[in-house]
């Protein structure tokens, strides 16, 4: 019995080191298949402003650390599913199993595994790919003279309180270029506008604007001042704003909490950014999901041959994987489903069908 565990300790060791293996390469071929896609993506905007080549390159390389948080499901799969294959094809399994390991050891010791993959994906979810990717628009805006946002004709509307704020440029720096700020009591009427030529942020809640006509209305009469600078005191700050450059499953979950109270306390929709704080605790966990999902192909491809038929089913499995994330993402937002259902039903789903999937190998 004791050398039968420890035989079962020496397979888990192989196991991981073959996983893990397969793992990085397939994620390196998958990175440098996309880096080369979205550089030649970037070469259309090169000769804008001053964007250059170098730029491109920069904008690319920030952008890899997102990518892997992106693939890194399907790149376990496909990894897993390469691994355990291999294994059956020399009939290891089949031996393993002959002295006594079950399919739900099996499933633990994948599970075991798995854990470095979560916390991987968990670290580039959280704390590498957000910096990356707003460093990479910060870039490539500031290279092409180009704005952080602008979401209509007018510029940019941004509910603050009791105020409502319009800006036309926000520059790479955060500074606010041609702002409007259209005050209202609590009774939603007009008290004042204030127009500013540009705005810098200098502490917590404190802006200071350059150039400022402020119009002052009364019951009777309307006044107008005019400062060289002015003090404005705001919930708006550059972490929010850094918002607009970031999608938010690239966001971190401080900059989503931050963004969704800043939304709620000013009676605005958070569906999408509640499903996106969901999926980051969640999506770390679908590299387990994958990996219950390869291993009853390599029991297939192990009775059943036709190998490159069972990897391609698997990896199109992977596929569907990520786009059903996003179509419930998008549903999720659209039918106002509870953020938390939005964000675990794919991984659920699948999660179900790895379990019939074995189910149905195991009664074979």
């Amino acid at each position: 019995m004791g050398q039968t565990r420890v035989a079962i300790k020496l397979y888990e060791r192989h196991l991981a080191r073959e996983i893990y293996a397969s793992t990085a390469l397939v994620l390196l071929a998958f990175l440098m298949l996309f880096a080369f896609f979205d550089l030649i993506h970037e070469l259309e905007s090169i000769g804008k402003g001053n964007y250059q080549l170098r730029h491109a390159l920069g904008f690319v390389a920030l952008t890899m650390p997102g990518r892997v948080y992106e693939l890194f499901p399907i790149c376990v799969l496909i990894g897993t599913l390469y691994a355990l294959t291999l294994l059956a094809r020399h009939s290891e399994i089949t031996v393993l199993r002959a002295a006594g390991l079950s399919t739900r050891d099996l499933l633990l010791t994948l599970m075991r595994i798995g854990l470095v993959f979560v916390t991987l994906t968990f670290l580039f979810g959280e704390f590498l790919a957000p910096p990356a990717e707003q460093a990479a628009q910060q870039l490539r805006l500031k290279a092409m003279g180009a704005l952080v946002a602008q979401e209509f004709r007018s510029g940019l509307w941004v509910k603050d309180e009791h105020s409502f704020v319009n800006v036309s440029e926000v520059l790479p720096d955060a500074a606010l270029t041609d702002m409007r700020i259209f005050e209202f009591d609590k009774g939603f009427q007009l008290r004042s506008i204030s127009e500013a030529k540009r705005g810098h942020y200098v502490s917590e809640g404190q802006w200071l604007l350059d150039d400022v006509v402020r119009t002052t209305f009364s019951e009777d009469a309307a006044r107008v001042e005019r400062h060289d600078e002015m003090n404005w005191k705001s919930a708006l700050n550059p972490d929010l704003l850094a918002v607009l450059m970031v999608v938010p499953e690239k966001m971190s979950l401080v900059s989503l909490y931050q963004y969704i109270r800043h939304l709620s306390d000013n009676q605005q929709k958070t569906d999408r950014y509640q499903i996106a704080m969901w999926k980051k605790f969640i999506y770390p966990l679908a590299t387990l999901v994958m990996m219950a999902l390869a291993l009853p192909f390599a029991y297939m491809q192990d009775r059943m041959g036709v190998t490159s038929l069972r990897v391609f089913m698997g990896i199109m499995l992977g596929v569907g994987f990520q786009l059903m994330n996003g179509l419930f993402s998008s549903l999720g937002v659209i039918n106002s489903w509870a953020p938390f259902f939005s964000a675990i039903t794919p991984s659920a789903l699948f999660l179900v069908a790895a379990g019939g999937m074995l189910w149905w190998v195991e009664r074979r």
